[in-house]
């Protein structure tokens, strides 16, 4: 495994969306922040394939330590990241999609982002079906396990409460009006080290250097 030594972005060249003082007019971070986001960078695009990019099963194993073993959450919130939707994290997507969990995020990006992770198939609606499908993976990674009727009961309660206009789907305004009773939906919508990128990583970077076993 090697490493990445270019300036910024490891192997990439820096162009336009690689600058730092354009993607701090585009984000909650300065310019300083977005040079240590590039630090932390480097260290992820590493991990596994040194091409400078983040590759899913390296964000994946940045995030929850396993590259083999499917996450849905990792997989939906890698999704999101990948904007250019071209399978791999450029540094510029990733600052401007860490940005949405920055402290200074206004709170109308972070419900906005976390409707798009529950429209699982980009219809620009939550439907029963998409939220039953978060449940189920909620209960699946947190180990546990309930019967078919307490998950169905769960996932009509909260729907119902959701889907005020009684139509079968939850729209954005819908939503915010939902999280505006129910805040803790966004409690994961916030890291708070990231208002304090320049003196401290966060723990799981300077986890990040694995040897070849580790990471295989």
């Amino acid at each position: 495994m090697g490493c990445c030594t270019s300036k910024l972005s490891g192997k990439r060249a820096v162009g336009y969306e690689d600058d730092p003082v354009f993607l701090a007019s585009l984000t909650n971070f300065t310019v300083n922040e977005v040079y240590a986001l590039n630090e932390l960078y480097k260290k992820l695009s590493c991990l596994i394939i040194a091409d400078g990019l983040i590759h899913k099963e390296e964000f994946q194993l940045a995030l929850f330590r396993n590259s083999n073993r499917r996450n849905f959450f990792a997989d939906r919130v890698f999704d999101m990241f990948d904007i250019k939707r071209n399978g791999v994290i450029e540094f510029g997507e990733f600052v401007q999609s860490l940005s949405i969990f920055h402290p200074r995020a206004p709170e109308s990006e972070k419900i906005e982002f976390a409707f798009k992770l529950y429209d699982l198939r980009r219809t620009g609606f939550i439907e029963r079906e998409e939220l039953k499908e978060m449940v189920l993976a909620i209960l699946n990674e947190s180990d546990l396990s309930l019967s078919d009727e307490l998950v169905e009961e769960i996932v009509n309660k909260t729907f119902n409460q959701a889907d005020t206009k009684g139509d079968g789907k939850i729209d954005p305004d819908e939503w915010k009006d939902f999280v505006s009773q129910n805040p803790s939906l966004l409690k994961n919508m916030t890291l708070p080290y990231l208002s304090d990128l320049t003196t401290s990583f966060p723990s799981f970077v300077m986890q990040a250097d694995l040897s070849d076993t580790d990471a295989m």
